[in-house]
C-alpha cells in the first residue's frame, strides 16, 4: 500500500486531467476504489465487541482479551474480502472486494449505521442459559452478536449505487466516500459536555444521532477524507479543506460562538489555508494536520501538550491554535505521513525517519524520556520538538491515545507507548518505552502495510494471497453507451 499522502497527491494529479475531459450527464469516477485483498489482524480488549471476532469462543479462543494479534477469521480474505479499514473508537469499519460496508463495534450512538437490537437470552436463578447447557455457556463470551461480528449495512440505505473508495471513524460516528466524490456518514459527535449531534440538519429535525446513513449535501467531488475524536476533515478536488464536528477546541480552525454552536456541524471551507493548495488531510483527536503543495506542514486545535507541533504557547493551561499555523520544526522535510494522538503527533518522511512530538510522560516517544534532551521537554511530560526515533525505515504511521505504530519498509510493525488493554500487541499491558517490533506466529512472515489505533484496542493489515472462494464482483461503472 503506497504512503498515505502519495495517494493524495496521485489522486489530485487524476483530478485535475479530469477536469480536461468532456463534460456528461453523469458525474465521473475521479476517485479509485482499492482492490488489494487483506488480511486483518486484531488486538485489545474487545469487551465491546470492537475486535470483530463475534460473541462467541472460535478455534478455542473467547473473543477478548486478545494480548497479541488474532487473525479475524470472520473477515477471511478468500470470502469476505476487505480492501479498506477505518478504526474509530470503539467501532470499525471496512470495505470489501464486492463493494459492501461491514460494521461492527459498540452502536450507542448509531456509529454502525445499521440495527443492532438483540435481547439478551434469559439467565436461571443460578446465573444459567435456560436454554443452553454449561458448556456452550461457557463458550458464550455474552456480547451482542449483532454488533460484535461483522456485518454489512443494508444497501438500500444508500441512493443508487455508490461504489466506495474510503471509510473513516471517529469516536462515534462512521463516513464512506464515494468514486464521484459524495459523503455518506452516520452517528453522533461529543462535545466536553456530552453529544452534540451529527448534523445541522438533523438537529433541526430533533434527532441527535442519526443511526442510518445519510448523505451530507454540502460534500461534493471529496477526494479523501481524515477522522479526529468528534471532527471530521475533507480534501476537495481542487485542495480545499472542509471541517466540521466539535470545533470547542479549536479543532475546526474556524471559531463558533456558543449561542450558534450547532453551526459547526455543517462543513465549511478553511479559509485562513490558502485556496487550492493542500494535498494531504490528517488528524488527532483535538487537532488538525495538512500539508500543501509546498510541502509546508500545517496544525492546529488544542495544543496543552505541544501536539499541534507549533511551539508558541505549548503547555499553556487552554493551550490551544485557533487558526492554521505552519509546523516550523519540519520545514524542509518531505513529510509522506502523519497522524495525531490524543496529546502527541507523529510523523515519517522520505527517509524513512520516524518522529514523535507533544506528551512525553507516557512512553509517546518511542525512545525513553532519558534519551530526550533536557532543553525539547517541559516539565518531563511535553516534547516542543520532532524527536527522531532511531533503527526504523518507516513509510506509513498510526497513533492512537497514547501509543503508536510505525510500519516499516519490510513491512514489519514496531508499536510502543501507553499499552492498557494490549493495545500496543506486545503482549503486556506495561507501557513500552522503546519502539519495539510485533512478532508472534500471526504476523510472522506478513507484510503489513496497514496500523491503527482504536480506544482499547488496534488493527493491523496486510496483503493477503489467499483465492477468492466466490466473487459478487464490483458493479460495473456506469457509462454513456
Amino acid at each position: 500500500m503506497a504512503p498515505k499522502r502519495k495517494a493524495a497527491v496521485e489522486a489530485a494529479d487524476k483530478l485535475k486531467n479530469s477536469k480536461k475531459a468532456k463534460k456528461t450527464s453523469i458525474k465521473p469516477d475521479f476517485n479509485e476504489a482499492p482492490t488489494q485483498r487483506l488480511d486483518v489482524y486484531v488486538f485489545g480488549s474487545g469487551e465491546n465487541g470492537e475486535l470483530g471476532l463475534g460473541s462467541v469462543k472460535r478455534n478455542g479462543k473467547m473473543p477478548t482479551n486478545v494480548s497479541r494479534p488474532r487473525l479475524n477469521d470472520l473477515l477471511d480474505a478468500a470470502t469476505v474480502g476487505v480492501v479498506q479499514i477505518a478504526v474509530g473508537g470503539m467501532h470499525c469499519i471496512v470495505i470489501t472486494e464486492d463493494n459492501r460496508l461491514l460494521t461492527w463495534g459498540v452502536n450507542d450512538d448509531g456509529a454502525l449505521g445499521r440495527d443492532t437490537t438483540w435481547t439478551a437470552p434469559v439467565k436461571d436463578a443460578a446465573g444459567g442459559d435456560e436454554s443452553e447447557s454449561d458448556d456452550d455457556d461457557d463458550d458464550d463470551s455474552g456480547l451482542n452478536p449483532v454488533e460484535s461480528t461483522p456485518t454489512a449495512i443494508p444497501a438500500d440505505c444508500f441512493e443508487g449505487d455508490p461504489v466506495w473508495v474510503q471509510v473513516a471513524a471517529t469516536d462515534s460516528a462512521s463516513f464512506a466516500l464515494t468514486s464521484t466524490g459524495e459523503v455518506y456518514g452516520w452517528g453522533c459527535f461529543h462535545g466536553s459536555d456530552g453529544p452534540v449531534g451529527f448534523s445541522l440538519q438533523c438537529q433541526r429535525d430533533g434527532i441527535l444521532k442519526q443511526k442510518t446513513p445519510l448523505k451530507i449535501p454540502e460534500l461534493k467531488n471529496i477526494t479523501s477524507l481524515a477522522a479526529g475524536g468528534n471532527h471530521m476533515l475533507a480534501l476537495d478536488q481542487t485542495g480545499n479543506v472542509w471541517t466540521w464536528g466539535d470545533g470547542s477546541q479549536y479543532q475546526l480552525g474556524r471559531l463558533v460562538s456558543e449561542k450558534y454552536r450547532d453551526n459547526s456541524l455543517r462543513p465549511a471551507i478553511q479559509t485562513s489555508l490558502h485556496r487550492n493548495s493542500t494535498t494531504f488531510i490528517s488528524a488527532g483527536a483535538y487537532h488538525s494536520i495538512t500539508i500543501d503543495t509546498e510541502g509546508r506542514v500545517w496544525a492546529w486545535g488544542l495544543n496543552n501538550y505541544g501536539q499541534t507541533g507549533v511551539i508558541r504557547n505549548a503547555g499553556e493551561d487552554g493551550a490551544a491554535i485557533e487558526k492554521p499555523a505552519i509546523v516550523r520544526s519540519l520545514r524542509g522535510q518531505v513529510i509522506v505521513d502523519i497522524e495525531g494522538g490524543t496529546h502527541h503527533s507523529i510523523a515519517c518522511n522520505e527517509d524513512g525517519e520516524v518522529m514523535s512530538w507533544g506528551r512525553c510522560d507516557d512512553g509517546q516517544p518511542g525512545v525513553g524520556l532519558e534519551n530526550l534532551a533536557d532543553s525539547d521537554v517541559i516539565e518531563d511530560k511535553i516534547l516542543l520538538y520532532p524527536r527522531v526515533i532511531d533503527g526504523i525505515n518507516a513509510v506509513r504511521v498510526a497513533a492512537g491515545i497514547d501509543n503508536s505504530f510505525a510500519i516499516d519498509s519490510d513491512g514489519k510493525v514496531h508499536a510502543w507507548g501507553f499499552s492498557d488493554n494490549y493495545r500496543t500487541g506486545l503482549g503486556t499491558e506495561q507501557t513500552v518505552e522503546l519502539a519495539t517490533v510485533i512478532e508472534n506466529t500471526a504476523v510472522k512472515g506478513k507484510k503489513l502495510s496497514f496500523a491503527a489505533c482504536g480506544g482499547q484496542f488496534s488493527v493491523l493489515a496486510g496483503p493477503s494471497d489467499a483465492v477468492p472462494k466466490r466473487r459478487r464482483g464490483r458493479k460495473a461503472k456506469k457509462t454513456n453507451e
